[in-house]
């Protein structure tokens, strides 16, 4: 019964937590979302963007970046927990 099941349950963990590992990857990709920051900056320097525009902008990319940071750090430490 069990090297049933690690023959047919354990490669779909692998891919299961693969394509997790992916997914998070994609979705708090730390790299685009410093590059929206400078974008925010660029256009607030040449006036495209309001003060209180690029204030709100930037806080909240902020916050998604500390986010993503957070997310990366826990992906390369194995930290990731999966809740139900």
């Amino acid at each position: 019964m069990f090297v049933l099941d690690d023959l047919l349950f354990r490669p779909f963990v692998g891919i299961i937590d693969a394509l997790h590992s992916i997914a998070l990857d994609e979705l708090y990709d730390v790299e685009a979302i410093e590059d929206d920051l400078k974008e925010n900056q660029l256009l607030y320097e040449l006036g495209e963007r309001s003060e209180a525009e690029y204030q709100r902008r930037k806080a909240e990319l902020e916050a998604e970046l500390e986010i993503a940071r957070d997310v990366h750090e826990r992906l390369t430490s194995g930290r990731v927990e999966v809740k139900r």
